[in-house]
């Protein structure tokens, strides 16, 4: 039986080169048993995509739908798989950097029944780049990459040629908050993919048109893999970026503490203000970052529970260290390591008191509903 794929490609100011994308992804796959039809989801280019898309639908089946509001790679590719209709989906760039050659392989892929998720891999071995990436270039993927490795044990995850399953990714389409170019990334983690195939391609730099990376795209990146850390551990990175909170708010009572006694006042109220004022900026800090989805519109109550949270932290924090200290032998000689033992406790406390009283967990009304999408424009469709 002929497997059905749908090839979705993402463009904006490309329609120099999707002629002679078609035309490889015909010569590929027109001899095999794959029956076929490419997406082509462009963010209302003001070029002659419109143009050459309607010429080569007379020849190819080719679907185009032009996104008149919404912008960016992720979401374009979304976009695209929701409007598939066929058991696999494939993602490929439009600038000839993925050899659509390679195709027929990564669909195969999927036939021991076992394989989620596919990447056309530059990493694996076979696979290879165009020899004039530059230094930069190589160490921005290197790090880029190292980012993800507890996500994944792909070696090409960032990849933007992949396949799935589309039954997989409806299932998880509820699920998926885009952000920027790495879509792959964000359906892997969230179609939670055990098996991942890698199949080796050569990667090309692009023929016509610009390159869009950028470093707002970087930025975007970023933010992508914070929200991805967030779905998988949850609240593992709701502690880290606690104490990542609380270790700024060393640094700001200490500042307040030197800029208070210039101004002479005494030391003991001097601290006292400085610990309020790092006990605020935690406040706020946390409120933002840490529990910025379960804030209310009640800062004030906020803020005193926060307070008491902390006051609560800070009491367990001396219990501990001084009950270490003066009972424990081996802390005898040791009191830093009863204070750091005391901290620890006092910030587990925090964190928890912080969790269940002072930040509460909102509740969800009903099921939620993924929004509709834009404005979008499906000019024509055609098959061969």
């Amino acid at each position: 039986m002929a497997e059905k794929i749908s090839i979705i490609v993402p463009t904006f100011h490309e329609a120099e080169n999707l002629p002679h994308l078609l035309q490889r992804i015909s010569a590929a796959l027109d001899s095999s048993k794959i029956v076929w039809e490419v997406i082509v989801v462009d963010d209302d280019s003001q070029d002659e995509t419109i143009q050459v898309c309607e010429s080569l639908a007379q020849s190819h089946p080719l679907t185009l739908i032009v996104r008149t509001e919404e912008r960016g790679l992720a979401s374009a590719v979304v976009t695209g798989m929701k409007a598939a209709h066929s058991d696999y989906l494939l993602c490929m760039d439009a600038d000839l950097s993925h050899p659509p050659e390679a195709i027929p392989a990564m669909i195969e892929s999927f036939s021991d029944g076992k394989t989620d998720f596919v990447i056309g891999s530059r990493y694996v071995e076979g696979g290879s780049t165009d020899d004039d990436w530059g230094v930069f270039r190589w160490l921005n993927s290197i790090i880029a990459t190292g980012l993800v490795k507890p996500l994944t044990s792909a070696k090409d995850p960032m990849a933007g040629f992949f396949a799935l399953r589309r039954s997989d990714f409806q299932a998880a389409y509820e699920t998926l908050d885009p952000v920027g170019y790495k879509i792959g990334l964000e359906l892997i983690v969230k179609c939670n993919c055990q098996k991942v195939a890698e199949v080796p391609i050569h990667f090309s730099d692009r023929q016509f048109g610009e390159s869009k990376l950028s470093f707002k795209e970087q930025l975007n990146y970023l933010r992508h893999l914070t929200k991805l850390y967030d779905f998988k551990w949850p609240e593992a990175t709701r502690f880290v970026r606690f104490g990542m909170v609380g270790f700024s708010g060393v640094f700001i009572n200490l500042a307040a503490l030197a800029v208070l006694l210039e101004f002479s006042m005494l030391a003991p109220v001097a601290m006292a203000v400085a610990i309020w004022i790092a006990m605020s900026w935690n406040f706020l800090l946390n409120r933002e970052v840490t529990f910025h989805d379960r804030t209310t519109t009640n800062i004030g109550s906020e803020y005193v529970r926060f307070c008491m949270a902390s006051l609560t932290g800070a009491a367990l924090n001396w219990s501990v260290a001084t009950l270490l200290w003066t009972t424990v032998p081996m802390f005898a000689d040791s009191p830093t390591i009863a204070g750091l033992v005391g901290i620890v406790a006092g910030m587990f406390a925090n964190f928890t008191l912080c969790r269940r009283f002072v930040f509460f967990e909102k509740e969800q009304n009903g099921t939620q509903q993924q929004e509709p999408l834009k404005k979008e424009r499906s000019r024509f469709s055609a098959g061969s």
